[in-house]
């Protein structure tokens, strides 16, 4: 329904710069995996590519579903039986699960961006960074709800007024492949 709304609305056309909307996400939190986290466990002593491994159930479980609360108990008990103890998975799981969401941060600052060009708005630096810096706090309200993202997007872009919050029609197509990159 919603890629039928968009094609016809937008035209065929619109399908190649949504497919690169999707495609440059990926790429940017595949980047931020390997790179920011992967630095991050360097520097406390382990691969992320091992945890990756170590958890690889866990992230299928997240992305057929689409919410990373699916995986909380299992990816608890791994940890502890990885040897983390039990008050540290108890708190560190359940907190990064409501409060670390690179994922949606970075969805919502990337589609923010392409309404805005899409609908021609030219947005200053000062307005880039504003949408940045509500992106990270309204993303907090996603937590753990699959497709909470699309919703909370419309709360950053009230911040610059000059985009328009209907420009979400543009994305609602494409909403449900991002998110489950958005959930890993």
């Amino acid at each position: 329904g919603a890629m039928a709304f968009t094609i016809g609305a937008y035209g065929i056309e619109s399908i190649g710069n949504l497919l690169l909307l999707i495609m440059t996400f990926y790429i940017t939190a595949v980047l931020f995996v390997i790179v920011i986290l992967g630095a991050v466990a360097r520097y406390n002593g382990f691969s992320i590519i091992h945890l990756i491994r170590y958890i690889k159930d866990e992230l299928w479980l997240v992305l057929g579903t689409s919410s990373s609360e699916a995986a909380l108990p299992s990816l608890m008990d791994k940890m502890q039986k990885a040897g983390c103890e039990k008050s540290v998975v108890g708190l560190v799981i359940p907190t990064g699960y409501s409060f670390n969401l690179d994922g949606t941060n970075i969805y919502m600052t990337m589609a923010a961006l392409f309404i805005a060009q899409a609908c021609n708005v030219d947005l200053s630096i000062s307005e880039q960074i504003a949408l940045l810096l509500v992106a990270m706090v309204s993303s907090k309200g996603a937590a753990g709800v699959t497709g909470a993202g699309f919703i909370t997007l419309a709360a950053t872009l009230s911040v610059v007024p000059a985009v328009p919050v209907a420009g979400m029609a543009l994305i609602l197509g494409i909403d449900r492949f991002m998110s489950e990159c958005r959930a890993l």
